[in-house]
């Protein structure tokens, strides 16, 4: 049987621009089905950044050259097809995005169009020589309009305007406010004509005018979504309301039309200010980074550039109390930064210049966290001087914007759920009202009872509240979790962690500080401590070994200074030898000295050694050639907050945390004792650590926290995987659903919480939405409800229904 590997790479880094649907991602695999070596090709969608999994003989390829080919493949597809990808105004809603969807597709040289009310951005595929010019004039004559009549080929458009998020669209007579004030309008004339007609006794004449001038303004914009509509043969939920409100007027119930078009406008503007106010919370991170940097020319001048024509390797001046323009690490001058935009850590950070300018300009992805800084974090009291390290549309801040932009597209399993349950509905309620409509012919009633009936249906089973229910929590989601520093991947990945149950975590850099410490000292039976720490910081004081480092910095503080050790000489797999004023000294592990020296270790430093290796310490034993000196005890420590971490976590209802970790089980079992872990497996490979992620999936969702990089395959395994300090790590950013931009761990309780909180209020949403539609239409076709009360029901529970979305972007973690 002939062999077969797989490979699998992210299809947003082969086709950057383009969106999940569009044809390219089927002819990439097409191609590479035809090229020889290569069984098949497909796309898998279990995670918000779809995945395309290459099958091929490894006799024939090498994992490099599939990558190399995919890549090739996807530079010559991008090249070959114009991707348009416009940041727009006047997608007011997901209806009107379907609408704006539908025609572009059917316009000449347009390929592939995708339309999102909530991202407010349209993406378009045209063929090779296709009229963009075209396509901009179909956008304006659909109200659609690039903002700042921008637009680029490939990639994502980066103009932003900061009008509202409904802004209907030129704006209008009222600018973006224009929907709402022509819904008040409405709803003060409705009321005027009412009062008119039922209390003052005015003419016929003037009351009909006032309650006409009601339809009109209540009417307007739900006229111009029809005749949008109309235009792509659709029936939306725009035109049951304006034949509903027609009917109604036909029977002589203007009021109750006027009412219905006031209520059902003042929906849609309030809809439209919901998904504009979330959109405004991530557009305002965009805004974070200063437009200008001043960069210091080589002879010493400054200048001030443009932020987009900085390149990496670039020295820049960032004065105190400003925001800083770009990624980069410090070279001169100390201050402490609020990295609160992109970490979300409250407390400003200290950062120093880099130890090695030289090491750090050859490998940036070396330098310390005490160095890095970010685009869009604030600079403290003290000036600074960085280099550049990520142009500006590369930069943490700016990938995180597009990430959030691009979450929003993603449809949660809830919003597919409506989708399903708005195709079967809609139709089966026109089929209803049509029946309802003759429901004279066998039923005693007349003609104008059942219309009347058939117009309060067409109100009261219009989905509106439940088409909105879903998105406005998902998009206020996203965005305060962007707020508080923790990027999450798309409506799935919202709803997927407020569900996790059981929470696998990595050990070293994620429940661990990434760094040993010296925590146990032992001093020998006749040694003392004196001579146990200088003879340890003479001779590790040369090493640059981690643990090495560890003593040193514990020892530093007891010593004013220590002999020089000489002639080292390093005993592979067992420890080290040197001189230290004289004396030959050993450090290394216990069989250093009953293995490689045939010396039997004393009983008292036998004894401590055994207790510290059983609590999980990484031990050494320190000697000269004549005396036992002592033992020490090392280990990763837990990070400050890991133990309240977890009983935040339990509070908000995970049953079971473990941790699933490479190191030796007995260092694993000790952190798992100490920060408070149900169990600790240690010894794990990756695809250990993939077998027990599958392994707890049986026991509920599972999510996976790491690093993003070492454990990427168990968190693709889990229902979420989460990554620890995104902020530093490109890896992470690509490979995590979830991502904490700093490096605390207390803000997964947060994530865990808002996701929470957003599971329950798309439930309510959906109950509330759906309950009133369950009663209204029974109601109504029992006589039960008029226009009226139909009116003010169903769109009342819309506006609840935006008002409980909007409680998200007040969201606080308890403490």
């Amino acid at each position: 049987m002939k062999r077969e590997s797989t490979i699998q790479l992210d299809v947003p880094l082969l086709l950057p621009s383009v969106v999940e649907g569009d044809p390219c991602i089927e002819r990439l695999q097409s191609i590479l089905k035809g090229r020889e070596g290569v069984a098949r090709a497909h796309v898998t969608q279990d995670a918000a950044t779809p995945q395309l999994c290459i099958h091929f003989d490894p006799d024939a390829l090498s994992v490099s050259q599939v990558e190399a080919l995919a890549k090739a493949v996807g530079v010559e597809l991008d090249e070959r097809y114009e991707h348009m990808d416009l940041e727009v105004e006047g997608l007011l809603n997901e209806r009107r995005a379907r609408v704006v969807t539908e025609r572009l597709t059917a316009t000449p040289d347009v390929l592939y169009a995708r339309a999102s009310a909530s991202a407010a951005r349209v993406h378009i595929e045209l063929a090779v020589g296709g009229s963009r010019e075209r396509v901009l004039a179909l956008l304006a004559k659909l109200r659609v309009r690039p903002r700042d009549q921008a637009h680029s080929a490939h990639g994502h458009g980066q103009a932003r305007g900061h009008g509202h998020g409904h802004g209907h669209g030129h704006g209008g007579v009222f600018g973006p406010n224009t929907e709402l004030v022509f819904s008040l309008i409405g709803g003060a004339m409705t009321l005027a004509g009412w009062v008119a007609e039922s209390w003052l006794g005015t003419p016929w004449g003037l009351a009909r005018g006032l309650l006409g001038a009601g339809y009109f303004f209540g009417g307007f914009y739900a006229l111009r979504e029809m005749i949008v509509a109309l235009r792509t043969r659709r029936l939306e939920i725009d035109f049951l309301m304006l034949v509903a409100a027609i009917g109604a007027a036909a029977l002589g119930e203007w009021v109750e039309g006027g009412l219905l078009l006031f209520l059902f406008s003042l929906g849609h503007a309030l809809e439209g200010y919901a998904m504009g106010r979330a959109r405004r919370a991530i557009e305002a991170l965009a805004d974070l980074a200063p437009k200008t940097a001043t960069v210091i020319r080589a002879d010493g001048t400054t200048e001030e550039v443009r932020v987009e024509r900085l390149e990496v390797g670039i020295r820049v001046l960032v004065r105190p109390s400003t925001r800083l323009p770009a990624d980069g690490f410090v070279v001169e001058g100390e201050s402490a930064v609020d990295q609160a935009p992109i970490t979300g850590e409250s407390i400003p950070v200290d950062k120093r210049p880099v130890d090695d300018l030289d090491a750090a300009l050859r490998d940036p992805k070396r330098i310390g966290g005490e160095s890095i800084v970010f685009a869009g974090t604030v600079n403290g009291t003290s000036a600074l001087q960085i280099v550049v390290t990520k142009a500006a549309q590369d930069s943490t801040l700016a990938r995180v914007v597009t990430m959030v932009r691009e979450a929003q597209t993603q449809r949660s399993p809830t919003q597919r759920f409506t989708d399903r349950f708005e195709r079967v509905f809609v139709p089966s309620i026109l089929l209803l009202v049509v029946l309802s409509l003759f429901a004279w012919v066998v039923i005693d009633e007349p003609f104008s009872a059942s219309f009347y009936r058939a117009m309060a249906l067409l109100v009261a089973a219009s989905p509106c509240a439940l088409a909105i229910a879903t998105p406005s929590a998902v998009l206020s989601g996203v965005a305060r979790a962007a707020r508080g520093g923790v990027l999450i991947k798309g409506g799935v990945h919202l709803e997927s962690l407020g569900s996790a149950t059981v929470v696998a975590f990595d050990k070293t850099g994620t429940l661990t500080k990434g760094e040993p410490r010296l925590t146990d000292i032992i001093v020998a039976e006749g040694a003392t401590r004196a001579a146990l720490a200088a003879s340890t910081l003479a001779v590790e004081s040369q090493s640059d070994h981690p643990l090495a480092k560890a003593m040193t910095r514990a020892f530093e503080a007891e010593l004013e200074s220590a002999p020089r050790a000489s002639d080292m000489v390093a005993i592979t797999g067992h420890g080290v030898q040197a001189v230290v004023d004289g004396v030959e000294t050993f450090l290394g592990k216990p069989a250093l000295f009953s293995e490689h020296l045939s010396r039997e270790l004393p009983i008292d430093v036998a004894r401590g050694a055994e207790e510290l290796a059983e609590m999980g310490r990484t031990v050494v034993v320190v000697a000269t050639a004549s005396q036992f000196l002592g033992v020490l005890g090392l280990m990763d420590t837990p990070r400050d907050e890991a133990k309240a971490t977890l009983v935040e976590l339990r509070r908000l209802g995970v049953r079971r945390m473990l941790m699933l970790t490479g190191d030796h089980q007995r260092a694993a079992d000790a952190i798992a004792k100490l920060v408070g872990l149900d169990e600790a497996r240690g010894n794990l490979l990756p695809e250990d650590k993939v077998a027990a992620v599958h392994e707890l999936a049986s026991q509920g969702a599972v999510a996976m926290v790491g690093d993003g990089v070492n454990d990427a395959p168990a968190m693709a395994q889990a229902t979420v995987g989460v990554a620890m300090g995104a902020s530093g790590s490109d890896v992470a950013l690509e490979t995590a659903d979830v991502a904490l931009m700093g490096d605390d761990l207390s803000s997964l309780p947060f994530a865990v919480g808002l996701s929470r909180a957003s599971r329950r209020i798309i439930r309510q949403n959906l109950w509330a939405s759906l309950g009133m539609v369950a009663f209204l239409i029974p109601a109504t076709l029992s006589g039960f409800t008029g226009i009226g009360w139909a009116v003010l029901l169903h769109e009342g529970s819309t506006l609840v229904v935006v008002a409980n979305a909007l409680r998200l972007l007040a969201y606080r973690a308890r403490g």
